[in-house]
C-alpha cells in the first residue's frame, strides 16, 4: 500500500497545500512550528479518522476557518484509493471512500494500517492504565472490526450503568433487578474481549520480546503482561461482589475497562527502574512489534511514521530505526525533522528512493 498524494485545506497551519510522495522515503525538514508533524498527523487522520495529537476536531481547523479538508490518494492491491476528510463547525465530520460515506467511522479503522512512533508515545509509560488499553485495542481494532464493534457497544452499557449509580446517589434510592441487567450485559460483552486481549497478549510479546533484543543487541530482559480482573473471576460475579463499592463511589470499579498492560524491564516496571535509553528502546520496539503485528495479520504493509524522533533519541538510534527499514518488510516511510542535512545524511545511507520536503 503507498499514499500517492495528499492535499490539505484548512488543516491545522495550512491553508491550502499539495503533497505528491515516494513510494518509500518522505522527509519533512524545517524549524519548529512550521508544520512537519501535521502533516504526518493528516496522514493519521487519514487512517483513522481523527488526530493522533487533538482528537479535538474544531482545534484541527486553521485558526479564523470553520472547516477543513484532507484528500488522500493510494494504491493498495493494484486499485487507487480516495479517501476525503472533511469537517465543518457544528456538523457531524465525514468520512468518504472513493466518493462513498461512511455510516461508522468504525468501518474505516483497519482500511489503511499506519503506525506511528512520536515523542508523545512516551505516554504509554509514564501514563495511566487507559494510555495503554487504547495501544492494546488500537492494534486488535485495525485487524478485528467485530473486536472493535464490541468494545464501542461495551464502553456505551458501562457509561449507562455509570448513569444509573449516580441516578441511585442522586435519588436516594437503589433498585439491583435494574443493576442486574447491566452487568450481565458488560459480562456478555467483556468476554470475548477479555479472550481477545488475552490472545493478542500472547502473540504479540514474542514479537515484541524479538524486537527489543535486535534493538538493545540482547543485553537486557524485558516483560510484556496483561493484567484483568477477569482473570480472577467472571465479571458477573465481580460486580455482584462489589456492589456496595460501586453504589459508594458512584462507578463500575471492575471490567475490562481496568485492564493494562504491565511493561517490565529484568522483572522490575520500566517506568521506575528504564533509564531514558532503556524506555525509548522499550517504545521503539513496542511499535515495530504493532508494525510487524498489522502486517501479519493484515497482510498489508502499513504505512510507518516517524515523528521528531531526532528530538528524543540519539543519531546512533535514529540510523539504527533507519536501516531497519531498508528491506523488503518495510514499505512507506515519512519522517519529520528540524534538520535537512542530518536527514538526508542518514537517509542516503539506505538503498531506498527518498524524497524531501522544505517546509
Amino acid at each position: 500500500m503507498i499514499l500517492t498524494s495528499v492535499s490539505l485545506i484548512n488543516y491545522k497551519n495550512f491553508e491550502a497545500h499539495n503533497f505528491q510522495f515516494d513510494p518509500k522515503i518522505n522527509c519533512f525538514v524545517g524549524k519548529n512550528g512550521v508544520g512537519k508533524t501535521n502533516v504526518l498527523d493528516a496522514i493519521y487522520h487519514l487512517s483513522f479518522g481523527k488526530s493522533y495529537f487533538n482528537p479535538i476536531t474544531s482545534q484541527n481547523m486553521k485558526h479564523g476557518t470553520d472547516f477543513f479538508v484532507i484528500e488522500g490518494n493510494y494504491d493498495k492491491n493494484e486499485r487507487s484509493e480516495k479517501i476525503i476528510i472533511s469537517a465543518k463547525n457544528g456538523q457531524k465530520k465525514h468520512i468518504k471512500r472513493n466518493g462513498k460515506t461512511y455510516d461508522k467511522f468504525s468501518e474505516h479503522i483497519g482500511f489503511l494500517p499506519l503506525v506511528i512512533i512520536s515523542p508523545a508515545d512516551r505516554d504509554l509509560i509514564i501514563e495511566g492504565s487507559d494510555t495503554r488499553r487504547k495501544f492494546m485495542d488500537g492494534v486488535i481494532s485495525q485487524g478485528d472490526s467485530k473486536y472493535l464493534h464490541t468494545l464501542i457497544n461495551y464502553n456505551k452499557v458501562l457509561a449507562q450503568r455509570n448513569a444509573l449509580l449516580k441516578y441511585f446517589a442522586a435519588n436516594n434510592t437503589f433498585n439491583a433487578q435494574q443493576l442486574e441487567i447491566y452487568d450481565l450485559q458488560l459480562h456478555e460483552l467483556a468476554m470475548p474481549i477479555f479472550e481477545k486481549r488475552t490472545s493478542f497478549v500472547n502473540a504479540f510479546a514474542p514479537i515484541f520480546l524479538k524486537r527489543y533484543q535486535s534493538i538493545s543487541n540482547g543485553t537486557e530482559t524485558v516483560g510484556l503482561k496483561y493484567k484483568s480482573q477477569l482473570k480472577e473471576a467472571p465479571l458477573v460475579q465481580l460486580l455482584q461482589e462489589n456492589r456496595s463499592k460501586d453504589k459508594l463511589t458512584q462507578y463500575t470499579n471492575f471490567g475490562i475497562h481496568k485492564d493494562d498492560l504491565k511493561f517490565n524491564l529484568d522483572k522490575y516496571p520500566v517506568k521506575k527502574f528504564g533509564s531514558q535509553g532503556q524506555q525509548k528502546s522499550y517504545l521503539i520496539a513496542l511499535k515495530l512489534a504493532q508494525f510487524d503485528f498489522i502486517k501479519e495479520q493484515s497482510g498489508v504493509t502499513p504505512i510507518l511514521l516517524l515523528d521528531d524522533i531526532f528530538d528524543k533519541l540519539d543519531e546512533e538510534r535514529v540510523a539504527q530505526l533507519i536501516s531497519l527499514v531498508d528491506d523488503e518488510h518495510f514499505g512507506q516511510l515519512f519522517i519529520s525533522d528540524t534538520h535537512a542535512e542530518r536527514t538526508e545524511q542518514i537517509v542516503k545511507e539506505v538503498s531506498q528512493t527518498y524524497k524531501m520536503f522544505s517546509l
